[in-house]
């Protein structure tokens, strides 16, 4: 007898959301599905339990190990990152959230994941309709998105489901890098800001790929 081919299952369709800290980094994990996105995994990646915070090479590594995990275990078609701003009121704090952000883009880079960058007014201006929205505006804008029982926490969380979110909205037709549904309904979605034709939201969507002026 001949032996049936086996099905092809197609692989789920996955963004991982990272909102970068050095001490703490929260992270998100969304999948495309008919009835629009669902959070499978969510939670935060620290840096300085059990190490010296002086350490620098340890905590780069905890944060890269810790990525690696969540990598191996969801392997998503794309990565989701909060872009640095391009002026820092305190210089170290950009210095600090750029080490985090480089071992993000390495993990990505040597498993051949695209890495987005979004910017943080653009996140909250799609997601609450302003630029300027709140922690707790964002925790209660996502946990609408997504029908979640209460907002999320900690913040480091919500902010992560809320880049994870923009980037499933950025590529809802593009089925080769996240698939959105159609059918999905957006209920507060302000998709000016996402489409970047708002007069009042200059900032644009980046890719880490291409070089950054920041």
């Amino acid at each position: 007898m001949l032996t049936p081919p086996p099905i092809s299952v197609p692989s789920p369709r996955r963004v991982l959301g990272l909102d970068p800290g050095l001490q703490t980094t929260g992270y998100a994990v969304l999948e495309a599905t008919d009835r629009g996105p669902r959070v499978v995994d969510a939670g935060v990646i620290r840096s300085v339990e059990g190490r010296d915070p002086s350490d620098m090479a340890q905590r780069v590594r905890a944060l890269y190990d810790g990525l690696c995990e969540v990598l191996k275990e969801w392997q998503p078609s794309a990565m989701a990152v909060e872009q640095l701003f391009a002026h820092y009121d305190h210089p170290r704090t950009a210095i600090l959230m750029a080490h985090a952000r480089g071992v993000f883009f390495l993990a990505g880079a040597q498993r051949d994941i695209p890495v987005i960058s979004y910017a943080p007014t653009k996140v909250k201006k799609l997601l609450t309709g302003s630029g300027r929205a709140s922690k707790e505006q964002m925790q209660h804008a996502v946990a609408r998105e997504l029908g979640l029982a209460g907002p999320p926490e900690p913040h480091d969380v919500a902010d992560a489901l809320g880049i994870a979110l923009c980037h499933y909205f950025a590529t809802g037709g593009n089925s080769s890098v996240m698939g959105g549904a159609r059918s999905a309904t957006f209920t507060g979605v302000n998709m000016k800001a996402l489409l970047g034709d708002d007069p009042d939201d200059p900032d644009d969507l980046t890719e880490d790929n291409r070089s950054e002026s920041a």
